[in-house]
This record gives structure tokens, sequence and C-alpha cells, in this order.
């Protein structure tokens, strides 16, 4: 015996032996591993600070006794084991890495405790004296094995060294494995006890053999049994190479070595590296190990577990210096990565929980909140519900993208954004096959991947941006199946080469405007329309979430700016014209950055007590300049041929547009100007025919046969002319204009109309009306006449403090508007017996 030393921490080893010089990698987790881990980052952050080299923590490995039929794993507690369930011999060993293991996403439960892989180098033999239990664990004192050797041990490592040794490694340089040379090196350099310990812990031999070489004290006794299982693993070698060779006498120098090589794998699945200068070899072993563990764990269809089961033994027997080495590795990773059957939510839905998350992200957009609500009360009853294919339509920056985060949010699931927008290659959704170089996934199959659930929200954003190539195919075609939820059960990917279940994804698609998207995809969509926000939902977000978005990001307090809700209005309607929020909010953001500017410039002068928090109009023309818009006014005085009508612009925002009619000597023709539409110019020229059609009616012509017009022309302007106009909803008001003009009568400034006309006088529904109205409300507009058709839009989406303050009249036909839109017509019957047309 030699020296003794005090109080290590016991390791227990179950089915395991560590031997000195032997790199064993152990499965720890709990509190054992929580107290190495700390032991391990304090070793080296001590001696980082102290500027000397890494002192490793040591601990005592000991293995449990075979009668003790231990049937743990490592991961398991060994903080309050027994020490009689131990072994009286042990080896020390110095922890020499630590990595945390990657969290499964294929495994459909989730461990309480993190995992560690602990790597521990064999120092020296041991024996037992005696054990002491403590908060951290079981501590023994131990007294070290002597490798001494007498001249009877001399003599046998003699022999050992110089006939079994060479002769198993010229066995190996036989079968032209790279190993062998790596175990030439250590032979010319360690010990012959120390080569021995190693040599054992590498050739096949039983967890009992391995224990009785720990136990075994002499060291003469050592070698003989090393000889002993060396010699056996040589007739092995000779016994398989003498088969291999009957049996196919062409096997090929590279097989041969991939052969040896997954017979030596085997047997030390359970060992670590030869020495520590062996880690490329080490880390194949430990990787294959764990990759064949993270398949076993993938719970996968019985299909894709043989594809796994097949291509696994493939790449066993492939040299990892081989191309297609990598390639196939790449491809069980996936395999093995894919959430076969893992799902991110196992709670249960709480409507209120939903309803909730949705309304604090998003003000408004009430009919999509409907339907989110609607799917997670039909799934919550029936359980197994297929999720819908929704599809949001609209204009930029009205939440389209953060809608579906909240929606995953809503549902507690994780979330994907996929941006199709320039995508042309169908393989981009589809995958390449293995067979091409750099091949990979395609983008659905990426993201479940990186979601780590088969059940993710998946937000296809931009899908009327994809583009069509007639060398790469059709993407848009390729999201037929994905799309289809009668199909996508089987979704194929050309790199997966296995059907993939995509039925439990709720796909959500974002467009800008439906008419690129292809039919047949779009009738797998339930389409979802959201229009733009008004300027007082704008007003409502800007208070609610913009605002004190950008205080906080600019590290100010809440009190620090105070902006009253006529600013922001006022900076809504007069510096930003766009369907969303993002201009709005980006102009926030300057006028906040030039009260930091204001606020950093006192303080340096120790005059912050002087800084005023408050925001008014003039300060913000002295901090964004001359607002670019224009507010809209009702006129302030009634002129004949001048009505006022409704629009609704693209960005969608409402306003009030003027049209002006004039008449000059002339031949009847008829001019139209201020960037005019087709659509607005058709509208025109209905309204100038249904006028002279009903001339006489209307008490302009004295005869039903007098053409009215003939010698004067007519001139149809509508101001603003550097902004594009177009859409049939001013027909109503240009046959007004005309009617104001021809008979000399004004309708008044506070009036406003809007409606499409036909040829017999009917007045036709329009869209955009609660924008129109609200913003015709701001304007100063007190009387709306609107067709008998859109009454249903006023009720269900103009605020109710605005329907308060206008008076609505529904037109049927246009004789309703003339007479409720000029007081010269008011009650009077002017509706014809017969049409003149």
């Amino acid at each position: 015996m030699s020296n003794t030393r005090d109080n290590l921490l016991v390791i227990p080893l179950n089915n395991k032996v560590l031997l000195p010089s032997v790199l064993l990698r152990l499965e720890l987790s709990g509190r054992q591993a929580e107290y190495l881990v700390d032991e391990y980052s304090s070793s080296q952050q001590h001696d980082a600070e102290a500027n000397k080299s890494t002192t490793l923590p040591i601990v005592a490995c000991i293995p449990y006794k075979p009668t003790a039929n231990n049937n743990n794993d490592d991961k398991q507690s060994w903080m309050d084991v027994p020490h009689h369930v131990l072994c009286g011999y042990g080896c020390t060993g110095r922890i020499t890495r630590i990595v945390q293991q990657q969290d499964d996403p294929a495994s459909t439960q989730k461990e309480s405790a993190i995992c560690y892989d602990v790597y521990v180098e064999g120092l020296a033999r041991f024996k037992a004296l005696s054990y002491e239990q403590d908060t951290d664990g079981l501590r023994v004192r131990v007294s070290h094995v002597s490798n001494r050797s007498e001249r009877e041990a001399r003599e046998a490592m003699a022999i050992f060294s110089s006939t079994t040794v060479p002769s198993f490694l010229q066995r190996l340089e036989t079968l032209q494995v790279p190993l062998a040379q790596q175990l030439q090196e250590h032979v010319s350099t360690l010990p012959v006890p120390v080569l021995a310990d190693m040599l054992v812990s590498i050739v096949d031999t039983t967890f009992e053999e391995r224990l009785a070489m720990l136990m075994t004290e002499p060291v003469k006794d050592r070698i003989y049994l090393a000889q002993k299982w060396l010699t056996r693993e040589i007739q092995s070698l000779l016994t398989d190479t003498t088969t291999s060779t009957t049996q196919d006498n062409t096997l090929s120098k590279r097989q041969r070595a991939s052969y040896l090589r997954q017979q030596l794998e085997a047997m030390r699945r359970e060992i670590g590296p030869l020495g520590s200068g062996d880690t490329n070899y080490a880390n194949d072993v430990d990787d294959l190990t764990l990759l064949k563990q993270r398949l076993t764990n993938a719970h996968m269809p019985e299909d894709a577990a043989n594809v796994a089961i097949r291509e696994f033994k493939r790449l066993q027997n492939m040299s990892t210096s081989s191309a297609e080495w990598s390639v196939l590795h790449n491809y069980l990773e996936l395999l093995a990565d894919l959430p076969w059957n893992t799902q991110s939510n196992n709670v249960l839905i709480d409507i209120a929980v939903a309803k909730k998350q949705l309304e604090d992200d998003h003000f408004g957009l009430d009919h999509v909140k409907k339907r989110i609500v609607e799917y997670l009360s039909v799934a919550k009853i029936k359980g197994d519900l297929k999720a819908p294919i929704l599809c949001f339509v609209g204009p930029p920056g009205v939440g389209k993208t953060s809608l579906g985060k909240s929606i995953a949010t809503a549902l507690s699931r994780k979330f994907h954004r996929i941006a199709l927008g320039g995508v042309r290659d169908e393989a981009d959704m589809r995958g390449h096959r293995r067979a091409y170089v750099s091949a990979m996934p395609g983008l659905i199959i990426q993201g479940i991947r990186r979601c780590g659930a088969n059940n993710p929200v998946m937000l296809l954003d931009e899908i009327d941006k994809l583009s069509r190539s007639a060398s790469h195919g059709d993407p848009a075609a390729a999201l037929l199946e994905v799309l289809d939820p009668e199909q996508n059960n089987t979704f194929h990917d050309h790199y997966l080469n296995l059907p993939y279940d995509l039925s439990s994804i709720l796909f959500i698609a974002t467009a800008n405007s439906l008419h690129t998207i292809p039919k047949p995809l779009l009738d797998r969509m339930e389409v979802i329309q959201l229009h733009g926000y008004t300027f007082e939902e704008k007003l409502h977000i800007a208070r609610t979430h913009l605002l004190p978005k950008q205080i906080q990001r600019h590290g100010l307090a809440a009190n620090e700016i105070d902006m009253a809700d006529d600013v922001i209005l006022w900076i809504a309607e007069q510096y930003t014209r766009e369907s969303g929020v993002r201009t709005l909010e980006r102009t926030l953001a300057s006028v906040i950055r030039a009260k930091c500017v204001e606020l950093a410039d006192l303080r340096e002068n120790d005059l912050g007590y002087q800084y005023a928090p408050s925001v008014t109009q003039e300060d913000v023309l002295d901090i964004l300049g001359v607002p670019p818009f224009d507010k809209d006014m009702a006129g302030r005085q009634a002129i004949p041929g001048v009505v006022t009508g409704l629009a609704y612009s693209g960005s969608g925002n409402g306003g009030i547009l003027f049209v002006e009619s004039s008449k000059m000597p002339g031949s009847g023709d008829l001019q139209l100007t201020g960037s005019l539409g087709e659509v607005i110019k058709e509208s025109a020229h209905i309204a100038l025919t249904w006028v002279k059609a009903n001339a006489y009616d209307l008490k302009i012509a004295t005869t039903t046969h007098e053409k009215i017009l003939a010698n004067y022309d007519i001139h149809i302007h509508m101001p603003q002319g550097a902004v594009s106009k177009d859409g049939p909803s001013a027909g109503v008001t240009m046959v007004c204009s005309l009617v104001s003009l021809l008979t000399d009568s004004a309708v008044k400034s506070t009036t406003a109309m809007t409606g499409e006309i036909s040829l017999r006088g009917l007045v036709l529904p329009v869209g955009g009306i609660k924008e129109k109205v609200i913003s015709a409300h701001r304007a100063g507009i007190r009387k709306i006449i609107l067709p008998e058709r859109n009454r249903k839009d006023v009720v269900a989406d103009v605020p109710i403090n605005v329907k308060n303050d206008i008076e609505f009249v529904y037109a049927k036909t246009i004789w309703d508007v003339i007479e409720n839109a000029l007081d010269q017509f008011a009650n009077k019957s002017l509706k014809p017996m017969e049409s003149h047309l």
C-alpha cells in the first residue's frame, strides 16, 4: 500500500469500471450533477483569477457490487447510496470536462433535471478504508494501490510488452485500422501496468473481468489477466479475419477497416477514449452513441423507424472520411430532431385567457378575434379538431404578422414565421433530394425542426409575393399540399423522403392583395380581411401601446413625456397617411428623441428642473417641420355645382373629396380632370347620361326631347390633382354635382354622400363605410347620404358617438339622393312614372 487520501466524493458506477489512464463518460443529473458542475466551474474560475493552470476536481469512482443488482443508470441519484452496496476498490478520477446535454425535441416527456455528460479520467487504484455521509453525498477515505513491480512482475511485463502487445498490434495493422497507430504511440510512452489497464478497457471484456482487474493489487497478477484477455482477443480477430476472407475475398481495405472499427466501437460503447490525447476517435464514438439514443427516443412512426435503423447501420459501416458519411449523418440528425409526436401545449385550453391575450395585444380586429375564439371553443369541446388554414389580407402595417404571434401565445404554442417574399424555387418548400450537394430540407420541415413541436403556429408571410420560375418550378403549387387539410397529413419533403403529418399545424398566411394568389391556392384558405385603422383607432393604439413602448425604449420615465390626445391625433392626421401604425410609431419616436436631447442638455448644465415634459403642437412643428398632409375640412360656403363626396384610400384611411362641375359654351363634350382612373371616368359618363335622360323630370328641360347640353361643354374636376382617384363610389356625388350646376341650386357644405349608380338610377352599395363616416364626422359633416344596402355597415361598424352626431339618409335610387341633398327638390315627388332610358 501507498499513501492515503481523505474526503473524496464517491461516484458509484453501475456496470462500469474506471481504470487508470482511461477516460469514462458518465451521464449525471440532479443534485450530484449540480454539485460537480459548481465544483468544476469554481476551480476554473479560481485558477483563472490566480493565473494558474486549472486544478480539476478529484472524485472517487467505485463500482457497485455485482450482487447489489442495481438497475439504475448514471442519471439516478447517488447522494444517499449506502456504502455496503459498493465494492471495496475503486479508482480516483479527475473531472476533465462537463457538457450539458442538448434537449431532445423528440421526447414527449419533459425531465425535471438537466442532464450532463461528465468526463472522468482515471488516475490511480485505491482500496476504500472508511466512509462518511455529508450533505454533498458519500465521501471516502482511500489508500492507493502501488504500481511498484517485483522481479517476477518485471519478467511478466517484459513478456507482455514484447510478445502479446506486438501481436495484437500486428493483427490490427493487418486489417489496416488507424487505431493501431494510436495504440503504438501509447505502447512507446506508457508504463506497462498502465498500458495493461488501458488495453483491458478496450478489448471485449465483461463487467466482472474489468472489476477483477480493478481489484487485483499485485502488478504481476494484473499483467497475467491482461495477457489472458488480450490473447483471447487476438484469437477472435484472427478467426473473424479468416471468416471474412472466406466469405468475400474482394473485401476492400476500407471495408475491413470499417468492420474492425465497428467491432471496437461495440466493445468500447461505454468506455471513453484511449487516453487524454485520443479525442477525435472518442468524439466519433460518443456522437454515434448519442445519435442512436436520440433516434430511439424520437418515437417515430414504423416506416420512419425502419428507415432510421437501416441508415444508422449504414453510417456505422462507413468511414468518417467518406463524403457520404456527413450527408447520412445530417439526415439521421434530422430524423432525430423532428418532433414526430411532440406537441407544445399539453395544457387545457382556457378561452378566457386566450380572449384576454388577443385583446391585450391588438385593438379592434373583432372579427379576427371572433374566428380564433370559435376555433378554440370547438377544439376544447372536440379535442382533435383539424387546424384551419387562415389567410389575413390587408394593407401593410395593420398587424397581420403580430396577430399570428398573439394567436400562438393565446394557444400556448410555438411560433415560426416563413418569409415567402421572392421565393421562386419549389425546392425551397419541398426540400432538395439528398443526391444533390448541399441538399437540405424545405422551409416547412426546417421550421418544424426549429420549433421542436408538431403543432406550432406557422406564419406564411407575404404569400402573395411568391415568384414563379420556368426552370425552378412553382412554389405556390408546392403549397397546395401543405395548405390542404385533407392531404397535409402525408406531406412529402424531398429531403426527408418520408411522409410527415402537418395536420396539427395552424397555418396562417398573410397577403396584401388576393389578385396575385393562384385560385387553387386561395380556395384552400379561409380569407379574413383586415382593414386599415381609423384615426381614432390609431389614437387608441398610440396611447396604449406605441407611446409607452417608445418612452421605455428611449430610457425615459412615464412622467417625462406628456402628450395630449389631440396632439397624437394631429400627428396621425397631418404627418401620416397609412393603413397601419408603423409611420406613426416612427414619428412618435422622432418626437421623443428630440425631448431626450432637450433633457440631456439641461441636465449637463444642472438645469434639469427646467425640463417640461409636455409636448404641444408647436413643439411637434419645431421637431418634425411642416406637415406633409392637410386635415380634411368641409367647405365653408355652399356653391352650385360643388358637392362633397366620401373617399376611401388604399391605405385604409377615409376622407372627403369635392366634385366640382362647370359648363361653358361648346358642342356637348365632357372633360374630366383630377388624376381620375378608368372606373371613376365611367361613373362620370353614367352620371351625365342619366341627367340628360331625366332632364325633363328634373325641370332642366322644357320638353322630353330637348337636348339640354347640345351647345355646352361640361367640365368635372376633382381637386388634389396629384392624388390618383378611382372607384365607383363617386357616382351619386357626380349626379348631384351636375343637377346642382344645371338647376343653379347648392348642396349644403355639411352634407356628404357616397354610392355607385346605374343607368336606371339605382344606388348601389360601396365599401369602406366605417372609414368614410368617421373621417366625414371629423371633417365637420353632419348629414351623410348612403346606399340603402349599406345600412347594415353603419349599424355594425360605426361607433355610437359618431352615429349620434350624424343624420344618415339611406337611398335606393338617385331620386332619393336628390330630394335629400338639394333643398329645391325637398318634399317633392320627382320619381317619374316611366324611364326615359
